[in-house]
């Protein structure tokens, strides 16, 4: 057997055999079903498993990825030691390709069900940004932000698959400086975020948190997050407490998942934390991943976001969030926070990128952005190294700007 696959695949597309991402897929007709992305095609999993060619214990002909996800790692490890050997191994070929389907050929759907969703703020570059712009006199982080994962709970009903239409949406917001009372309407403001997201599997005991090093017994992969912003919304509600009707009316994820084993090559050291985090947040291996994101608007790119630079890593994240004894459940979404580098195209979010307004972000056809417009298009991108100069791919996630409704 060879770890060259029989499937015709284009190297630079960054869905080759050291990838094997998790989605779940449909085609006209027939019910949702868990699928792996090779090259140009989804390989049914569910077809496989009635053929007898990989494990069945009813993982697949499903419309999310958690009966998969709560087998554990051992499952995930031998499924996609087989997936492998079935693409690679020439003898399977007869068997297998009738499973392969056409990407073009089949809608993919949201990947996972979401059971809760948690958005941190993890990136020293974008809290500092922020803190910038809104306490300009004062200090840019505040004093516990070098201490935790600074986070937030979100809502796991309005988590969306790549490509639904994002409604604008509407609420309290102060107009101006000079407006003594709020108005009601809708956002003047909104807002995009380019994150990176992990999802969790394996459940954990209630009471009991889960250490830095089990992070990999637990979750089950990565993919791209829009965490939208309504940010006039938000700079209202936020006094005292944190986002509310401003973050929870849509958050969109990408189709597909790529494990945890994909992304080994990926991992770099994080930057240097100081002070030193507490114990539970100490972390034995280099988890900064590195991602590199692409953010367009319209086509146009306006910003690629290196996601190695994050300060909190996903253990870390991952640590904090259960350190209280708060158990996992299996589709937790974790998402990174705005990922956001030292360099002005480098900033995660239209907030950072217009300095609120003030710098109007050119998008190379004439027209400008200070915050997004009814009709604007905006596309996430990310990719990372692989094995042997390998490409992995995170795809994208999509999302257009529709009016509020009258």
């Amino acid at each position: 057997m060879t770890t060259v696959p029989w499937v015709e695949i284009d190297e630079g597309d960054g869905f080759g055999i050291e990838n094997l991402p998790y989605g779940v897929f449909s085609r006209p007709g027939e019910m949702p079903r868990v699928g792996v992305a090779i090259g140009a095609y989804v390989l049914d999993l569910a077809g496989l498993s009635a053929a007898g060619l990989v494990e069945d214990r009813h993982y697949f002909a499903s419309g999310s990825l958690n009966a998969f996800m709560v087998a554990g790692r051992a499952a995930w490890q031998a499924n996609r030691a087989r997936v492998t050997e079935l693409l690679t191994d020439a003898a399977h070929r007869e068997q297998v390709e009738p499973h392969l389907i056409p990407v073009a050929d089949v809608e993919v759907l949201r990947p996972i069900e979401v059971a809760d969703y948690v958005d941190f703020y993890s990136s020293e570059h974008h809290a500092a940004n922020v803190g910038r712009i809104f306490r300009p006199q004062g200090e840019p982080l505040k004093p516990n932000w070098k201490r935790l994962p600074v986070g937030y709970h979100g809502r796991a009903g309005t988590v969306y698959p790549s490509g639904t239409p994002i409604v604008r949406p509407s609420g309290q917001r102060m107009t101006g400086m000079s407006e003594p009372e709020p108005s009601y309407g809708p956002s003047l403001r909104l807002d995009f975020e380019a994150e990176v997201g992990f999802v969790a599997g394996v459940p954990s005991v209630p009471g009991r948190g889960v250490p830095t090093g089990a992070f990999r017994d637990h979750v089950f992969g990565f993919l791209l997050v829009n965490d939208w912003s309504a940010r006039d919304l938000q700079a209202w509600e936020s006094q005292p407490l944190g986002p509310f009707l401003s973050k929870s009316f849509a958050t969109s994820i990408s189709p597909w998942v790529v494990p945890v084993a994909a992304l080994e090559h990926a991992r770099v050291d994080p930057p240097v934390q100081d002070p030193e985090p507490l114990g539970y947040l100490r972390c034995d291996e280099a988890w900064g991943l590195d991602l590199r994101l692409e953010v367009l608007i319209n086509g146009q790119v306006v910003s690629e976001p290196p996601f190695a630079g994050m300060y909190w890593t996903a253990p870390q994240q991952l640590a904090h969030a259960t350190v209280n004894g708060a158990p996992l459940r299996t589709g937790d979404l974790f998402a990174s926070g705005t990922v956001s580098g030292p360099e002005r195209g480098q900033r995660g979010c239209l907030l950072e990128l217009s300095w609120n307004g003030r710098e109007p972000v050119d998008l190379g056809d004439g027209t400008k952005r200070t915050f997004l417009e009814d009709g604007d298009t905006v596309t996430i991108r990310a990719t990372a190294p692989g094995a042997s100069g390998s490409v992995i791919s995170l795809g994208e996630v999509v999302g257009t700007v529709h009016p509020a409704p009258s």
